[in-house]
């Protein structure tokens, strides 16, 4: 499989910004995504309903062409650096979140910044976000820290089967980018857990067992990917977050793959998405179970 067959899995790139600097990183960072992929890139910004609530005809009228100018502003940025790059605008009355997700639609990447002005920094660290996060039908990007110079290592956590698409997504960026892909199984061993511990047999054998599951799961992923660097990587920890945070470190980007909550009250993501998400030293795209 060649590259450009790669990218075939890889749709167009969507990013929101409110003009903000951490949002300038993420519009930057899906430009130069939307070219690797050959696809085209698509900016948005939205009012919000926070904005024009109160707000008469005429305060409506500026806010609007604020934020054309932003998009203006953005799409000359994009193309002064990306010429040959094609870039549309999206300019919504509607909420940030919503905006940028209906854009990317069920195909296309979402990019935001983990943080900035208006709503797009609540897309990941408010409630309401969060719950607009949570019905993202495709990959959601989100770009904290971006390492320079690149490292050429994409980093994909896997626990079973179920991440599966998360898998097929990392590998499919990994081959874009000319990159290798690390997959990290992150497995947790209790101590002292008092008359527990007789029943634990071995700690390296629970390791090897958790290295055989990894080989498991990653082994359809060489068989589709033949020409991708493939490695993994088991490790035993306290803390699965802490680990997947290591792990970014010396990664141009960190895949983890998402379950839907059961219940529709719950948080839209675990504990272990939120850590990475905030701590992460890379972008970090989260790809939903569906």
């Amino acid at each position: 499989m060649d590259s450009a067959e790669a990218r075939g899995g890889l749709g167009p790139v969507v990013v929101g910004t409110d003009g903000s600097a951490p949002a300038g990183v993420a519009v930057l960072w899906a430009a130069e995504e939307a070219a690797r992929r050959d696809r085209p890139l698509t900016v948005v910004s939205a009012l919000g309903s926070d904005e024009t609530r109160y707000v008469g005809p005429e305060g409506l009228q500026e806010l609007l062409q604020d934020a054309d100018r932003c998009l203006r502003h953005t799409v000359d940025l994009v193309t002064a650096r990306y010429p040959d790059l094609a870039v549309d605008t999206v300019l919504s009355r509607g909420d940030p979140a919503d905006s940028v997700l209906e854009a990317a639609g069920a195909t296309g990447t979402a990019v935001v910044g983990s943080r900035g002005l208006g709503g797009f920094s609540g897309l990941l660290l408010g409630s309401v976000g969060l719950r607009a996060a949570a019905r993202a039908r495709g990959p959601l990007v989100v770009v904290h820290r971006v390492p320079e110079p690149e490292r050429g290592v994409v980093v994909a956590a896997a626990r079973d089967d179920g991440d599966r698409d998360a898998l097929r997504f990392a590998a499919r960026s990994a081959l874009a980018r000319g990159a290798a892909l690390r997959v990290v199984s992150a497995w947790m061993f209790l101590e002292g857990v008092g008359s527990m511990v007789p029943m634990v047999d071995d700690v390296a054998a629970v390791a090897a067992d958790e290295a055989g599951a990894t080989r498991r799961t990653v082994r359809p992923l060489r068989e589709e990917f033949p020409q991708l660097e493939i490695t993994e990587q088991t490790v035993r920890t306290r803390s699965t977050g802490g680990a997947l945070v290591t792990a970014s470190e010396d990664a141009d980007l960190l895949v983890l793959g998402a379950r839907r909550p059961t219940h529709r009250f719950r948080a839209p993501f675990g504990g272990v998405t939120h850590a990475v998400l905030h701590h992460a030293q890379c972008p970090v795209a989260v790809i939903h179970d569906g």
